[in-house]
C-alpha cells in the first residue's frame, strides 16, 4: 500500500499538547512493577474527569497472583458501542522498570530528531510504557470528544487494558482475568519502540533456577575434605559454553539463545563453598528447541555434580527449576490487526514493516489467553537506560493512529 499523510488529513485533529501533558503527568508517578496503584489511580481519575462512566472501569486481581506482590490489578477498561461492529482491544503496560522512578520529564529540541521528551536528572524517562498509557487515554478523549460533537456517531465497542508488572515476566498479562475482558475482535498493544514496526509475534521465554550444594572444608587446613559448589557450578558452564549452549545458540539450523544471569554464593575465602544459587534463561522461536537448551543445562550441572569429589568420593546435589515466562507466536502478515496497523501508519505517511521480537511481550501472554495482538511503538528510543527519550512527533501520530482503532471519523 503507497501512501502519504494527506491520506490521513480527514482524520480529526489531535489535541497535541493534551497528549503531551497527559504523557508528562503520567511519567513523574512513581511506579515500578508491583507499585502500579499510584498510576492506576491518575489514569481512573483522568477517564471519569472525561466523562468515562465508573461502571465501565474495572480492576481484576492479578497482583495478588503475581510472583512480586502487587499493590493493585490490571485495570479494564469497556467502552460500549454496536455490538454488531467488530470490537477493538488497546492495552499498554503501566509499570516502569526502577532506574525510571523519580523521572522528571522535559521537553527538549534536538537537531536531529526534533522534539524530544528526556528525564531532567539521574533517572531513566519512563516512557516505557507510561507513553503507551498516554496514547491510549488520548484515544480515549478523542472518542469521547467525537461523541459529544456527534451524539448519533455509530462507533464500535472498545476494551482497554492497563496491565501491571510487565517489565517482571508479563505477570499482569499472565495473570489477566479474561472473563472481565469480554470478545475481541482485534487487538493491539502499545509498548516500547518506533512507530513504524509492527511486531506480529515475539519469542519464547523459559526462566531456570538452579542451587548446587557441594560439602564445606576449610580451605587452608583440610581442602581435599571438601566439594566447591563453585567448581561443580563452574564446570558445567565451561561445558555448556565449549558445546555451544551458551550465548547464540545454533543446531541443525534451529536457534536460539541462552544466559546465565545470577551466579551468587560464599562467604568467605577460607571455606570451600557448599552452596550456590544461579539463575539462567533460554529463549527460542521454536518451543521444542528450547526446551532442548534447558535440557542440556540441566544435564551439564548433573553431570558436574558428579565429576567433582572430595577425597572420599563424595559428591554434591543440584536443585533444578524451570518456567515458561511465555510462548513464541507469530500471526499471519495477512492478519486483520495487521492489516489495519499496516494501513494507519501508511496513511500517517510512515513506512510500516513487520518483525518478530526477540524480546517478550504482553502479546505473548494476551495471545495464550485468546486475544491475537500486534504490538506498536510509541517514539521511545534507548529505553531501561538513563538515557531513554521520546521522540515527540512519534508518540503524536501513535495517538493519532489509536484513536483511529476506536473511533474512526
Amino acid at each position: 500500500m503507497n501512501m502519504n499523510r494527506t491520506d490521513a488529513s480527514q482524520w480529526a485533529a489531535l489535541d497535541e499538547s493534551a497528549a503531551l501533558d497527559r504523557y508528562l503527568q503520567l511519567t513523574r508517578i512513581r511506579g515500578k512493577s508491583g507499585d502500579e496503584a499510584a498510576v492506576s489511580s491518575s489514569i481512573q481519575a483522568m477517564l471519569v474527569e472525561a466523562g468515562v462512566d465508573p461502571a465501565w472501569i474495572q480492576s481484576d486481581d492479578a497482583g495478588t497472583k503475581t510472583r512480586l506482590s502487587g499493590n493493585t490489578g490490571n485495570l479494564i477498561v469497556s467502552l460500549p458501542g454496536d455490538e454488531s461492529l467488530p470490537r477493538t482491544l488497546l492495552s499498554a503496560h503501566m509499570d516502569t522498570v526502577p532506574i525510571c522512578v523519580g523521572s522528571n520529564p522535559v521537553v527538549r529540541d534536538d537537531e536531529e530528531l526534533g522534539r524530544i521528551v528526556v528525564s531532567d536528572g539521574p533517572t531513566g524517562l519512563g516512557a516505557d510504557d507510561r507513553s503507551g498509557c498516554a496514547v491510549i487515554l488520548s484515544a480515549i478523549f478523542e472518542r469521547l470528544a467525537r461523541q459529544a460533537k456527534q451524539p448519533d456517531l455509530r462507533l464500535a465497542p472498545a476494551v482497554i487494558l492497563f496491565l501491571i508488572q510487565e517489565e517482571v515476566g508479563l505477570e499482569g498479562a499472565r495473570h489477566l482475568e479474561v472473563s472481565k475482558v469480554g470478545r475481541v475482535d482485534r487487538a493491539f498493544n502499545f509498548d516500547g519502540g518506533g512507530l513504524d514496526k509492527i511486531r506480529h509475534g515475539a519469542i519464547g521465554g523459559e526462566r531456570v533456577q538452579m542451587t548446587v550444594r557441594g560439602h564445606a572444608a576449610h580451605a587452608g587446613v583440610a581442602p581435599e575434605k571438601g566439594v566447591s559448589a563453585i567448581v561443580i557450578a563452574s564446570e558445567a558452564i565451561s561445558t555448556l559454553h565449549r558445546n555451544g549452549w551458551l550465548g547464540l545458540v545454533e543446531k541443525d539450523g534451529r536457534r536460539g539463545t541462552a544466559n546465565v544471569g545470577v551466579f551468587q554464593g560464599g562467604d568467605a575465602t577460607n571455606v570451600i563453598t557448599p552452596e550456590v544459587q544461579l539463575r539462567a534463561e533460554a529463549r527460542s522461536h521454536d518451543a521444542e528447541f528450547r526446551a532442548e537448551i534447558v535440557a542440556q543445562m540441566k544435564a551439564a550441572f548433573e553431570n558436574a555434580v558428579q565429576s567433582v569429589t572430595d577425597v572420599q568420593g563424595r559428591v554434591g546435589s543440584l536443585e533444578f527449576s524451570s518456567r515458561v515466562d511465555y510462548e513464541a507466536f507469530r500471526l499471519a502478515e495477512d492478519h486483520p490487526s495487521v492489516l489495519a496497523a499496516t494501513q494507519l501508519i501508511s496513511q500517517l505517511g510512515r513506512s510500516p514493516q513487520c518483525e518478530v521480537a526477540n524480546g517478550g511481550l504482553d502479546a505473548n501472554w494476551l495471545m495464550l489467553h485468546g486475544i491475537e495482538a500486534v504490538t506498536l511503538g510509541c517514539g521511545q528510543a534507548s529505553i531501561h537506560t538513563v538515557d531513554e527519550y521520546l521522540m515527540v512527533d512519534e508518540f503524536l501520530d501513535a495517538c493519532r493512529l489509536a484513536a483511529e482503532l476506536i473511533a474512526p471519523v
